[in-house]
């Protein structure tokens, strides 16, 4: 059984596009693919998730549960707590583990509830 060629019909609406729209259009889809695993993943993660995050990042892990468990009381672990550190680790020029210790002696939180609002 032989597939008949469909190419031209099938991206007649994509013809008249230029490459910039064409990628443009690339990149939407690809968010709106996205979209819903991005949100499941906000929506169900849990500590013990964070904390295996936070350990593949190098970080030990009496230091992951105390940055863990502070994420939670400021509502910042939906935004991933590995988020947190990296954001940390971007605003302070430092590691991951070096940034995680900081976190856990509970200096600055500012940075992450700045960059989402501290939602407690």
């Amino acid at each position: 059984m032989v597939r008949p060629d469909t190419f031209h019909e099938v991206r007649e609406h994509l013809a008249d596009l230029t490459d910039a729209e064409l990628e443009a259009r690339f990149w939407d889809l690809s968010h709106k693919v996205v979209e819903p695993l991005v949100e499941l993943a906000r929506t169900h993660t849990s500590p013990s998730i964070e904390r295996s995050v936070l350990m593949r990042m190098g970080i030990a892990s009496p230091v992951g549960v105390a940055v863990v468990s502070e994420c939670e009381k400021r509502g910042l672990l939906g935004h991933g707590a590995g988020h947190v550190v990296l954001v940390c680790m971007q605003a302070w020029g430092v590691d991951a583990p070096t940034a995680a210790a900081r976190l856990a002696a509970g200096d600055g939180w500012d940075v992450p509830e700045s960059t989402w609002g501290g939602q407690r």
